[in-house]
């Protein structure tokens, strides 16, 4: 059995639990999977996976393909990762991901920039607020609030970024404005969906009563648009909320939860030519916006395109 995509095949399914799970991982469609699976099972006349619920769930026989799978994917990943490692072009294509609340308020003025001055360097953006993993090459670089814990990780700490309540203007003119946490009891709250697990998210759930909750939102940023529309108050990173004209904040950043925005890559394609250019030149753009990130209100008068 010599053939990787056979590996990938199985590793997928298996990863998704469902063939549609899998199709979308591998860029194709249910049926393409569907196929290329009953093909390999009667190959090698043997059942890889157990049908008989919803989840594809691997037998005795797919799982032993699944670790063998594992393991060739982590040798085809290091070896993809020390030849780019040794890519001293300063083109090609980097795919980063990031936050949409970083995307939407800082980073695209910062990547209009790099794109500028490297102009054959391709970005791909992934707006994901999933971390995606870099082991296994789902994204090059990533900008999210969390520092990197996992040793095969290089990391540089851009800036904390405080968190704290948003109301609109139109909403105090009707409903009052709270200065305090304990005032905030009779007012509407606009939290997240039930099945979000953002540090956040679950903040909300154990400090505000399940009653209070007048509207919920998957999307940070539909949630500040809905605290623009006077729907409620919001729990929102100050970096998205104080550039703001329309709306204030309610009481001081919340100090359990200030977050550390960091921008990474793996250790083996940190001297990469174009991952050591996006780090230097993105690294110095984000920098340069710390005084934002980092909720210093003086900006609150400006907008991001007056920042450097």
């Amino acid at each position: 059995m010599s053939d990787w995509n056979e590996f990938r095949i199985v590793l997928a399914i298996a990863r998704a639990g469902s063939l549609a799970g899998a199709a979308k991982t591998l860029g194709h469609d249910h049926s393409t999977i569907f196929r290329w699976l009953n093909l390999l099972e009667k190959r090698r006349s043997v059942q890889l996976f157990d049908r008989t619920s919803p989840v594809y769930t691997p037998t005795d026989a797919g799982l032993q393909m699944v670790m063998v799978a594992e393991r060739l994917e982590a040798e085809i990943m290091a070896l993809d990762r020390s030849i780019t490692g040794q890519d001293a072009r300063l083109s090609g294509k980097l795919k980063i991901t990031s936050s949409e609340t970083l995307a939407y308020r800082i980073l695209n003025q910062v990547l209009a920039d790099f794109c500028d001055t490297h102009p054959v360097i391709e970005i791909e953006l992934l707006v994901d607020n999933r971390q995606l993993d870099l082991l296994r090459r789902e994204a090059d670089i990533a900008i999210r609030a969390t520092r990197p814990h996992e040793g095969e990780l290089f990391g540089r700490k851009i800036a904390s970024t405080p968190w704290t309540f948003y109301g609109s203007h139109a909403y105090f003119a009707k409903r009052g404005r709270p200065d305090d946490m304990n005032s905030l009891t009779g007012h509407s709250i606009i939290g997240w969906d039930s099945a979000a697990s953002a540090a956040a998210a679950v903040w909300l759930t154990d400090s505000i009563a399940a009653s209070a909750f007048a509207y919920r939102s998957s999307s940070l940023i539909n949630q500040l648009m809905a605290v623009k529309a006077g729907v409620g108050l919001a729990l929102l990173p100050c970096y998205l909320g104080d550039l703001e004209p329309d709306i204030d904040r309610i009481i001081d950043p919340l100090d359990e939860l200030t977050r550390e925005l960091w921008l990474i890559t793996h250790k083996d394609l940190r001297n990469t030519a174009r991952v050591r250019a996006f780090f230097d030149h993105v690294g110095a753009g984000l920098l340069a916006r710390r005084p934002l990130l980092e909720g210093d209100l003086s900006h609150r008068a400006t907008s991001t395109s007056a920042l450097p």
